[in-house]
């Protein structure tokens, strides 16, 4: 029978230390070497088709790969790093970038309701095109006439009776739904409730206020001022749709998310946190002025409601040179219930309610 190669070596090996001691640890190393050699080039020779075919992947993958092009230079249709730079390099000496303009929130015009409804369908305002808008007239006139709502002098001046002398002590809490706080530090709060009223046709406020908001309009026409109610219960679908649309206006000038967000709050109350959504805030304005702004506060209709407002139980909200406390512009057509007790007092001192709650509750 034939002796393999491993046969072969170690009886070589036997042979040579034979009567020979001292070369048995040399002639054991060079053994070691031989038979591990010998094992390891009969295993790469009996694989030699899947080293091979690893080989070949490793050249492809070495070929084709962008990051390789350093080594194997340019290709037809290639560009290499270095030339891509150099591009680069030059295209960007050629390219001049537009200087951002600064926007700054000072210099924008504030946006009213009206400049965002313009464009739209208003699908999302529930088909609402146009606010509505009632003076004492359309609201008494048909069909439309509330009745329990005594709006007579002599029930004006006996509700005024009741209201504190100057000086007398009244006491105040903090669950009277009248001086709720609500504002972006104070949103409504999730378990509140109230009633709603039909003022006339789809115009609604808080019912506990409709008797003192018709003889405010009844007393304001008594005195030759014809007042016009418009936006009164405003709920959160329209608040939102109106808050978004103006973040939306804004950013088109060039102002941030942030900054449109921030300018919209100061015109458009924050939804969830706005007096309209509990129907106690009412925007007024008259027939011969219709627009909602400063200017309002110098027609004999806001000059009245400013001097009057009070004793019927309404404040102004958001007065002149108080934002800083209200964190809303002045709005002169803004006037909120809080009854004609906290009314007088605000009203005499001249303080907002966010001074009056802090003060009294």
């Amino acid at each position: 029978m034939k002796k393999s190669f491993k046969e072969k070596v170690i009886l070589y090996y036997r042979k040579t230390i034979e009567n020979k001691s001292w070369l048995r640890v040399p002639a054991f190393v060079v053994l070691s070497v031989v038979l591990f050699g010998h094992h390891s080039l009969a295993k790469i020779f009996g694989a030699w088709k899947k080293y091979a075919f690893t080989a070949f992947l490793l050249l492809m993958f070495l070929t084709g790969s962008s990051f390789t092009y350093p080594v194997f230079g340019e290709r037809d249709g290639f560009i290499s790093p270095e030339a891509e730079q150099e591009a680069i390099a030059v295209e960007e000496s050629t390219i001049r970038l537009a200087e951002e303009e600064e926007v700054l929130p000072e210099e924008i015009e504030l946006l009213d309701d009206a400049d965002v409804l313009e464009g739209y369908e208003d699908a999302e305002l529930h088909g609402v095109e146009e606010l509505d808008k009632y003076s004492l007239e359309d609201i008494l006139e048909g069909e439309d006439i509330l009745e329990g709502e005594d709006i007579s002098e002599e029930s004006r001046l006996e509700e005024a009776a009741a209201v504190p002398e100057s000086g007398e002590t009244v006491s105040f809490s903090a669950d009277d739904w009248r001086l709720i706080l609500i504002n972006k530090q104070h949103p409504i709060p999730e378990d509140y409730s109230f009633n709603l009223g039909t003022i006339k046709g789809s115009m609604q406020c808080d019912e506990r206020i409709i008797g003192d908001l018709l003889q405010m309009l009844q007393a304001a026409q008594d005195d030759s001022v014809s007042l016009v109610i418009c936006s009164p219960y405003r709920d959160l679908s329209r608040q939102e749709v109106l808050f978004n649309r103006k973040i939306e206006a804004y950013m088109r000038k060039g102002m941030s998310y942030l900054e449109a967000y921030k300018l919209s709050s100061q015109s458009v109350t924050v939804p969830g946190a706005s007096e309209h959504q509990i129907g106690l805030a009412i925007d007024i304005i008259s027939d011969d002025y219709s627009t909602l702004d400063a200017g309002f506060a110098e027609t004999e209709a806001g000059k009245w409601l400013n001097e009057h407002s009070s004793e019927y139980g309404f404040i102004l909200r958001y007065p002149q040179g108080k934002e800083y406390i209200t964190g809303i512009e002045f709005e002169p057509w803004h006037f909120r219930y809080v009854g004609k007790e906290a009314a007088a007092i605000i009203a005499e001192q001249e303080i907002t309610l966010e001074e009056f709650v802090d003060e009294n509750l």
